[in-house]
Formats: C-alpha cells, structure tokens, sequence
C-alpha cells in the first residue's frame, strides 16, 4: 500500500508538486479552480467520456428512452445521439477502437455507433452483470465492468463476443459470516450523513436511523499505460491497483480471507486510502499517470500522484452562514474526463447526501429545469 502524504492544494502549489502539466494534465495555474457549465441537463446524468475531438458524451436518467447526449465541451447546444430502450438507468460508457460507443445499463451493456442525424437505439451487448457501473477497455480491446450497485464488488471481464465472465472481486464492507437469514454479517457499515443521521448530545453521537449505507466498493475503473486496472472504492476512500498479464488475466493475489469467495482480492492490491477519497466515484488518469478522482459525498476533485501524495485539488467552499458546501460549483461531482487541451470535465448528478445535501442549492435542483450538468475548468 502506498503511503499517503497530505497536502493541502496551497501547499501543493508552493512546492511546485503540480507544475510540469502538459496536455492531459491540469494546469496548476487554475487553482483555486474556475468550473463553467458547459451543459445544463433537464434530466440526470451520471457517466461522461469524449471521443478525443472536444465533444463530450453523457446518458440521462429519468426518460423512456433514456438519451445520450453529445455536447460541445466549450458549451452550445446538446445533440441526441442515441438512446437506450426503456427501463433504463445509465452509468458509465466508454469508447472502443472502432468508435463504438458503450453504456452501463443495471444489468446489461449496451452499445451503439453516435449519429446525431439518426439517433439508433441501442443494443445488449452483455448481459448478467448487475450493478454494471464503470466501464473501461483494456489494451487487447476487452470491455472490464465494474459492480457499483450491489456492494459485492465483482469485475467482469467481456471479450469481443459479448460474453462477461466475473474476473475476480474488490473486498465487500461487510462478509456474510455469521449472518442468519440474510441478516448479519461481519465487517463494518460506512454511512454518509445525510441521508442517515445522528443524534448528538452532550454525552456522545448515536445512529438515529439506518439510512445512508455506503456499500459501493467497486466503481470507477481506469487503465494505466502499462496495462494495470485502477478500482475507486467509494465506501473506503481507496483506489486499488491490479496489474494484467500478457493475457489480459489479474496477477493481484487473492483468497487471502476465507470470509470471502476465493476470487476476493487480498487487502495488499490497495494502492492508496485516504480520507480525502471518501466518496470516490469516477476516475481518469493523465499523461504522466496521476488519478484525478471526482469525489462525489465531498463535493471535490482530488489528485492521488504516482509518488503517493494525495492532494485535494477543489472542494467547495463552506457557505459563511450555513456553512454548508451545497452551493457549487460542483453538485456531486461523479465522471471527470481529461481533455487533449488541458480541461477537466466531470459530470454533477446533483445526488442528495453529505456536502451536497440538501440538494436544493446551487444550480442544479431535483424540481427545477436543471436537474444535472457538465462542468469543465476553464484552461
């Protein structure tokens, strides 16, 4: 496990730790960051990826199809180039070699080619993958899917032919030892407030309710350029690291807890946990093999280097008064994508829960016609 060195982004800056960007990194000239919204959706988002010409691609929720949208990442009007058949409830997506665009969708794959004069409906790719959440190719052109709705931290493998086969699993909060019926289990219950809470008094804080588990473990997936498979854990705070063989087949070790199925990775394949990672949603590396991660229940965009420093690099601002951090830029910040000139863009789904609650601040709200949005900073 790396050791993590915290700095703060002040800091961070007066050491010259981010200086040398080039393209596909940030430039440290931007900070304190400057986000502009580049695309204010009437529907939710979640997933965001580019095809690598300035265009941005993201799925909405809440519609029967569900679009996808391709939007210009220095702002203008959104184009339809595809949907998803109904019921459907988008994640993450990615491109192939082809051009060929992918989308997580609950227990399916779904994929289509974009074309904004006549958006196709797109078709199953895989099925049996429930929770599918991050997508990400490797190398050899296989599509990796995570598991970040279920808790039970699988990663699928799909070759060419459409065929998912479960590669081996991020380690579960809790095991199922000692449960009965259903209901037990050993390991621990990670929650965010809100939307659990809490009561406080002068004597101690006590759980109020059950609400707010945080079980994803599995999320956002991203390769290395010498092939590796980075895994944000959200419930943690980590990002794990499993390299590939020439096969394309995990030599992280596993079976290390009976508690688990043998296929569980060992706890040694974390790379870095942090605080400042709680919450961990999307990931996306730069050129020199830095993860940018957006953290969605903090309401920030924070840096894990390949020396093993980890830097918040934005969070918002507490409001003076409420000193709550619901008020943006970022409104739960969850896919950020990395341009060729140097811009970071992340969706924000505007979800209700930590520094984003109440949801009713900021530019995005439940009711309101933004309901999500695609921010980039300015280079």
């Amino acid at each position: 496990m790396r050791r993590a060195v915290v700095l703060t982004a002040t800091a961070a800056l007066s050491a010259g730790l981010l200086s040398g960007a080039s393209a596909g990194e940030v430039s440290p000239s931007q900070h304190p960051a400057v986000f502009e919204t580049v695309f204010a959706a009437p529907l939710g988002l979640e997933g965001l990826t580019t095809d690598g010409r300035g265009n941005l691609y993201s799925p909405a929720r809440g519609a029967d199809p569900c679009p996808v949208y391709r939007v210009a990442a220095s702002g203008g009007p959104a184009a339809v180039v595809g949907t998803i058949p109904g019921p459907c409830n988008p994640a993450g997506l990615a491109f192939d070699r082809d051009g060929r665009l992918y989308v997580a969708n609950g227990e399916t794959v779904v994929s289509f080619v974009p074309d904004a004069a006549n958006p196709p409906s797109a078709t199953v790719f895989t099925r049996g993958v429930p929770g599918a959440n991050g997508l990400a190719f490797d190398r050899d052109g296989a599509l990796w899917i995570s598991d970040g709705g279920t808790g039970q931290g699988r990663v699928w493998r799909a070759g060419a032919d459409g065929v998912a086969a479960e590669a081996f699993r991020v380690q579960p909060m809790v095991s199922d030892v000692n449960a009965v019926n259903g209901v037990g289990g050993i390991g621990r219950d990670v929650r965010g407030l809100p939307p659990g809470t809490v009561t406080i008094t002068p004597n101690g804080r006590t759980a109020a309710d059950t609400a707010g588990s945080q079980h994803i473990v599995a999320n956002g997936l991203a390769f290395t350029a010498d092939g590796t498979l980075l895994i944000a854990d959200t419930a943690r705070g980590a990002l794990w690291r499993v390299p590939m063989d020439r096969s394309g087949r995990p030599r992280a070790s596993t079976g290390c807890d009976v508690a688990f199925p043998a296929n569980t990775l060992c706890l040694d394949a974390v790379d870095v946990q942090h605080p400042y990672l709680e919450g961990a949603d999307g990931i996306v590396l730069d050129r020199a093999g830095n993860v940018w991660t957006a953290v969605n229940e903090r309401n920030a965009i924070v840096l894990a280097r390949r020396d093993g420093r980890v830097i918040e690099y934005f969070r918002n601002l507490a409001d003076a008064t409420t000193k709550l951090r619901n008020g943006g830029p970022l409104e739960f910040p969850t896919s950020p994508v990395l341009l060729p000139d140097g811009r970071l863009c992340v969706t924000q789904s505007d979800g209700n829960r930590r520094d984003n609650s109440p949801n009713t601040a900021g530019e995005a709200t439940p009711t309101g016609p933004v309901r999500a949005k695609i921010s980039c900073v300015k280079p």
